[in-house]
């Protein structure tokens, strides 16, 4: 049992890792990137990024670190690790919440919405569709990645404590 714990807190981390990774990396560059495109091209490309996103690669860790913080929250539990238990079952929460919930409530819609517009050809159309996503988008994915970075923390700190636990509860030599 202790194994699987550990095994399923490690995978904690690093989904929980991916995942604000993901989200991080859209505040600090492709955003910006897009931002200071031409908007005709930001729409394009936000288009095929949104479409390309829907895969085996990015599931795991959009849908399943909610998941998993839960499961090693209730195996810490079942160890006696209750402050392991309680961080790992707090990240899952609060990623579920504040990643999950946010994005398909806010984001995906967004993004489905700009995935039905076509591209203009005028420039001045193109900034118009372009600044009425853009803030707002990145507002709510801003919000999700600091949700996301202290989920991390969280499922971080439930490794530290349940190898506190874990040394506590060890038979002495």
């Amino acid at each position: 049992m202790k194994r699987i714990c550990l095994a399923a807190a490690g995978l904690s981390v690093l989904l929980s890792g991916a995942i604000f990774g993901f989200f991080y990396a859209w505040v600090c560059s492709t955003m910006w990137g897009l931002d200071a495109a031409d908007p005709r091209v930001a729409i394009a490309a936000m288009q095929a990024m949104n479409g390309s996103v829907r895969n085996a690669v990015f599931a795991p860790a959009f849908f399943g670190t909610p998941v998993v913080l839960g499961l090693t929250g209730l195996l810490a539990l079942r160890l006696g690790a209750r402050g392991a238990a309680v961080a790992f079952l707090a990240g899952g929460l609060l990623y579920f919440l504040g990643g999950l919930v946010l994005t398909m409530r806010l984001n995906v819609p967004m993004n489905q919405a700009l995935a039905l517009v076509r591209v203009p050809d005028s420039l001045e159309e193109a900034r118009a569709i372009w600044h009425a996503y853009s803030p707002d988008w990145q507002l709510y994915n801003q919000i999700r990645t600091v949700v996301s970075g202290l989920t991390l923390l969280a499922a971080g700190a439930g490794v530290w404590l349940l190898g506190r636990h874990s040394r506590a509860a060890a038979p002495l030599a």
